[in-house]
């Protein structure tokens, strides 16, 4: 038997493959929670800011993705008022997804 097929016997054996997956992918349902309702002051002021902030500002930002709320800090990379959404260190997040949201300094 040569070197190459004696090394290949040794080999990690998954005998429930998809199990891993599966099990991840149930985690992550437990554990997302529904959509909360934001109160209509809360939800005046978020507008408010929106309204101010402008690309280059430093901001913290509470919004829900996926079924979990996420909470990042960093520069407002880009703002589109016409699909009502701004950019966060590279990432979309949609006015409607704000939950909280914190300018922390401007340019």
């Amino acid at each position: 038997m040569n070197r190459e097929d004696r090394a290949k016997q040794f080999l990690s054996f998954d005998a429930l493959s998809g199990l891993r997956q599966e099990l991840k992918r149930r985690e992550e349902k437990r554990l997302m929670i529904e959509k909360k309702e934001v109160p209509e002051e809360t939800a005046m002021e978020i507008s408010n800011k929106l309204a101010v902030i402008d690309k280059g500002e430093e901001v913290e930002i509470t919004f829900y993705y996926k079924g979990v709320y996420v909470t990042a800090s960093g520069v407002v990379t880009a703002k589109n008022t016409a699909f009502k959404y701004l950019s966060l260190n590279g990432a979309k997040i949609a006015f409607d997804d704000v939950y909280d949201l914190t300018i922390k300094k401007t340019k």
